[in-house]
């Protein structure tokens, strides 16, 4: 498994910001904006958007009329990465089940 999927779990395993990520798959929102929703303090909503900001699940803009307001939006990168290798795990999963049932419902190697 690559390091960016590594991130992008251990990101995604806290509940909070899996909140925030349904958030921002809206639209791009303030830090304020999602701590209201989310139902935590500034302080923890900055650790959680430092997290997925480091995993690279979110990035950080300033509103050219005042910089110290930051507008959070999801990047759809680490997502991708993530969607491939769940993919080819379906596969091989699916592939070992079916040789499985194979030999279950007698197909296999007989002696």
């Amino acid at each position: 498994m690559s390091a960016q999927i590594d991130r992008t779990l251990a990101a995604l395993a806290d509940p909070h910001r899996r909140r925030v990520v349904e958030l921002l798959r809206e639209r791009p929102r303030p830090a304020g904006d999602l701590a209201r929703a989310v139902g935590v303090s500034a302080p923890i909503m900055s650790r959680h958007l430092r997290t997925l900001r480091e995993s690279g699940l979110v990035e950080e803009s300033h509103p050219e009329f005042d910089a110290r307001v930051r507008i959070y939006a999801l990047r759809a990168e680490p997502m991708v990465a993530l969607m491939r290798w769940l993919e080819e795990s379906e596969r091989l999963w699916s592939a070992q089940l079916l040789a499985f049932k194979r030999h279950v419902d007698g197909g296999g190697d007989e002696a």
